[in-house]
């Protein structure tokens, strides 16, 4: 019997040569022109807007999506693990001083940036080496889905609630969980092929992210929700293969 193996996106047959992954400085060329993106994009946002949150978001989304580049380019784990450490030091520095304006102009003081980078450089050295999809998934919730239910919850949110004495709005957390859901779907579903155990499991994901997220303060949900996503997924997985 042919040996398959995961990658982004494809199926790939063993038995044949693969494709070398580009060459290290390559990758992080590839990386560093899309976070140059990110920031023109966040310069023209504040110019039109002037809204320092809806700023903040389009980094904080624009930035997760390198973990699909990294994905895709097989960039090794050593990159992004010292990318997370270096982008930490920063943001702890940022925490007392301006250095990361774009992230830290909303009128409050939290570690969400540090948290952020911290959450990355976690999932990476747990999952990168084998099962890749997990980190990926658990940074493309907290990108997207964190990023998405602030924004869409402060200009629709309508029922709002409190926890810990932070208010979040029914708006914001659907949000939050129909992004987690469809992320989880389409990163395992891109990797492991269809079956109902997986929709299961992936409304269980979409629910817990969802919760983590709105009992974290503080910033910390940039840490609980993509590891625990992550994990949650991960464990659900062996589950149901020993299950099967």
């Amino acid at each position: 019997m042919e040996k398959v193996s995961f990658y982004p996106f494809r199926i790939v047959n063993l038995s044949l040569p693969i494709d070398p992954a580009p060459a290290v400085w390559l990758q992080i060329t590839v990386v560093v022109l899309w976070l140059g993106f990110v920031a023109l994009v966040a310069e023209v946002l504040d110019r039109i807007s002037g809204n320092p949150e809806v700023v903040r978001k389009a980094v904080h989304i624009g930035t997760g999506n390198v973990i699909l580049l990294a994905w895709w380019l097989q960039i090794p784990a050593w990159v992004g693990i010292g990318a997370s450490i270096g982008f930490s030091i920063v943001a702890l520095i940022s925490y007392r001083f301006p250095v990361l304006p774009r992230l830290d102009s909303v009128g409050r003081k939290s570690l969400g940036t540090f948290f952020y980078a911290v959450s990355i450089g976690v999932l990476i050295a747990w999952f990168w080496a084998a099962h890749p999809e997990y980190a990926v998934l658990g940074v493309l919730i907290m990108t997207w889905g964190d990023g998405l239910a602030a924004l869409l919850g402060q200009r629709w949110g309508r029922h709002l609630y409190k926890v810990w004495g932070i208010q979040k709005s029914w708006e914001g957390s659907a949000v939050m969980a129909l992004v987690s859901f469809v992320v989880t779907s389409a990163v395992l579903v891109a990797v492991q092929g269809n079956s109902g155990a997986l929709w299961l499991g992936s409304v269980a994901v979409a629910l817990v992210a969802t919760g983590l997220e709105a009992v974290s303060t503080l910033g910390i949900d940039n840490l609980t929700v993509p590891i625990g996503s992550a994990a949650i997924a991960f464990w659900l997985t062996l589950w149901l293969d020993g299950v099967g």
